[in-house]
């Protein structure tokens, strides 16, 4: 039985200002199979399959097609990659196994992109950003490299990034020098320090994971989303109850639009609905174990079946009787009063 029982989506929007988009996503719903597509049915339950699913985001830069040349290079890249995989179970046995996987993966894509610069010099300077979130068992495994985020929501708990920017904006967070605060309306957030096609050097991917609960939601999105709207607004637009997955993904569109538009905007969501508790279920099992308490009422029966046969043979062949004969009567241990010699 699968842990996870999940819903997923995923589009992109152009936007209100920029005539081209070059943003580009992926998802496979199913490892187990070679389809890279939005499921037909959104609403519909799917189940976890052994090899995991998988979503990618990847904001292209560099100009008019460029951009869009270098984020659909970076999302064929990484299905060729999990195309590639001959036997999962070596890749996923453990976490560093998998972040091994994702980073090479990301790297590969990195070094399509430069030879495609090579073989075409009109597409120089293009380059992407990526992030994609692998789901295996009850885990989210990310990796990423710029400024595309991942986060995790969950109605309980909140939102939290899943991933860390590579701008020059959280640097200056980071060092101390910026209030985290003041980072969204700072005039160069737009600075990113690590891209893929960058020909100064080899993308540098980070990688993160992080155990999943029923009722968590995972959003990737490019900048067009978290660069116009802050995390506070996302909360708002992920908090309420919708009918379905894919109103969450159009609310969030109409948030960025909302905020100006002026950038390309690309979202993929997953929603998990149900996940097992594996170590819970043993626990349970080990504690009440309802098969022996079954088998203790059968021994009771048995032995009550065996003593009313007993009796009942025992009152057939007299043996009843007799054992009543050796019992003195309570008549007879009374004994009579003697006779008072004082009246003679």
């Amino acid at each position: 039985m699968s842990d996870i029982t999940f819903k997923m989506t995923a589009a992109t929007n152009v936007g209100l200002v920029r005539t081209n988009n070059e943003d580009n996503f992926t998802v496979n719903p199913d490892l187990t199979a070679p389809e890279w597509q939005v499921p037909e049915d959104t609403n519909v339950l799917i189940p976890l399959g052994k090899n995991g699913c998988v979503m990618v985001v990847a904001d292209g830069m560099g100009g008019m097609n460029a951009g869009e040349v270098a984020s659909e290079l970076a999302v064929n890249g990484i299905r060729k990659s999990f195309g590639d995989v001959t036997d999962f179970a070596k890749i996923t046995d453990t976490s560093s196994h998998i972040e091994a996987f994702m980073k090479k993966a990301i790297v590969s894509a990195d070094s399509d992109i430069k030879k495609r610069v090579k073989e075409d010099p009109e597409t120089e300077g293009m380059g992407t950003t990526i992030v994609m979130a692998w789901v295996l068992d009850n885990v989210v495994h990310v990796a990423w490299c710029g400024d595309s985020r991942a986060y995790l929501f969950n109605r309980q708990s909140g939102l939290s990034r899943l991933s860390k920017d590579h701008s020059y904006v959280q640097q200056l967070v980071d060092s101390g020098k910026l209030d985290a605060e003041l980072a969204f309306d700072h005039p160069n957030s737009n600075i990113i320090t690590r891209s893929l096609g960058d020909s100064n050097s080899v993308a540098q991917p980070d990688y993160v994971c992080k155990g999943l609960s029923a009722g968590d939601m995972i959003l990737l999105c490019s900048d067009g989303l978290c660069g116009l709207i802050r995390d506070e607004e996302i909360v708002d637009i992920l908090t309420p109850e919708r009918e379905s997955i894919d109103e969450y993904r159009d609310a969030l569109f109409e948030g960025a639009l909302n905020a100006g538009g002026h950038d390309n905007i690309t979202i993929a969501l997953l929603e998990c609905v149900k996940v097992r508790e594996p170590e819970l279920e043993r626990t349970l099992t080990a504690t009440v174990k309802p098969h022996k308490k079954g088998r203790a009422w059968i021994w009771i029966v048995l032995i009550l079946a065996l003593l009313a046969g007993g009796v009942y043979a025992a009152w057939q062949t007299g043996l009843i009787d007799r054992a009543l004969d050796l019992i003195p009567r309570h008549s007879e241990q009374v004994q009579a009063p003697q006779a008072d010699n004082n009246n003679e």
